[in-house]
């Protein structure tokens, strides 16, 4: 597990490791930070992380994107 972890970045290995905690279950982050030397707080943030994905269908935030190049004109 160390070794996967090592080879993702900060956000990758924060989602990772609060995904393995939630199926662990009560005591599991505490358990990864033992394995991992993760702090608890970010295995927590990680989790938190996750549920805020999982209720949002969205690839972007509102708004997000390339700007339009023209703009829509109302007829006349």
């Amino acid at each position: 597990m160390n070794f996967f972890l090592s080879t993702l970045n900060e956000r990758q290995r924060r989602l990772y490791v609060g995904l393995e905690s939630k199926r662990l279950g009560h005591g599991g982050d505490q358990r990864l930070a033992l394995i991992t030397g993760l702090n608890v707080d970010t295995i927590a943030r990680g989790r938190h992380e996750l549920e805020q994905a999982e209720s949002t269908d969205r690839i972007r935030a509102p708004g997000g994107g390339r700007p339009r190049t023209e703009k829509n004109m109302p007829p006349f």
